[in-house]
């Protein structure tokens, strides 16, 4: 990567490209419009603070790069997302984050796999080596991303010990869905979902929906695509 900066850098013809910064961190916007500018003085710079404004850009724009935080943005959804990039098909996206979650990288890039990562805590000379590489057309990888490409997945944990009715309770439950949204859109009384949920809790071992949620995407009672929607 350090090879392909230096020949970049050295090159007065570089293509000028226009790069959308959705980020609504301002020191790091700020931070970017800076390095991007000191790479190219004709590279244009949109910044956005929300998805409305992305997609504006981006029809006005269409073969932009996006370098996004997700994690500061206004996302619903990880569909949401991916379904604005599809969109843009010209479009280039970098994520660019403090940190993002080990599932959640695994799905993004397997779903798709030309979305390039890089972290904000990684040196400048790596931060300019993705920015070079997306603008080549390539795919940049941090060290992280990579390693959570290469690792597999966690093993399915065996979800026999409950019952088709306990099931479905911690799939919901795992959706985010309080007891009493539960119960009315199961036609059940308050009274029976909360003792699922107390005898769910109690087979599991868990002492808190995060516990169980964690529990029902090991147990593959529901895919990460819908825990992010």
């Amino acid at each position: 990567m350090k090879l392909l900066l230096n020949f970049v850098l050295n090159h007065s013809d570089n293509e000028m490209h226009t790069y959308i910064i959705a980020d609504n961190q301002d020191i790091t916007r700020e931070g970017l419009i800076s390095v991007l500018k000191s790479q190219d003085e004709k590279n244009r710079v949109e910044t956005v603070r929300s998805r409305t404004e992305l997609q504006a850009q981006l029809r006005s724009h269409p073969e932009s790069i996006v370098i996004l935080d997700y994690t500061l943005f206004d996302f619903v959804s990880v569909n949401q997302m991916l379904n604005m990039k599809t969109g843009a098909k010209g479009s280039a996206w970098i994520m660019f984050s403090d940190a993002l979650e080990e599932h959640f990288l695994r799905q993004i890039l397997l779903i798709d796999p030309s979305i390039s990562v890089v972290m904000k805590s990684e040196p400048l000379e790596n931060i300019l080596d993705a920015i070079v590489c997306v603008g080549y057309g390539e795919t940049y990888l941090c060290d992280i991303a990579e390693s959570v490409l290469k690792e597999s997945p966690p093993p399915k944990k065996e979800s026999d010990k409950l019952t088709a009715s306990e099931k479905s309770i911690l799939r919901e439950i795992a959706l985010g869905k309080t007891t009493k949204e539960i119960a009315f859109e199961k036609h059940l009384s308050f009274h029976t979902v909360n003792t699922h949920r107390r005898n769910i809790f109690r087979k599991l071992a868990v002492n808190n929906a995060h516990e169980a949620t964690k529990y029902a995407l090991q147990a593959g009672l529901l895919d990460l695509m819908e825990y992010y929607i």
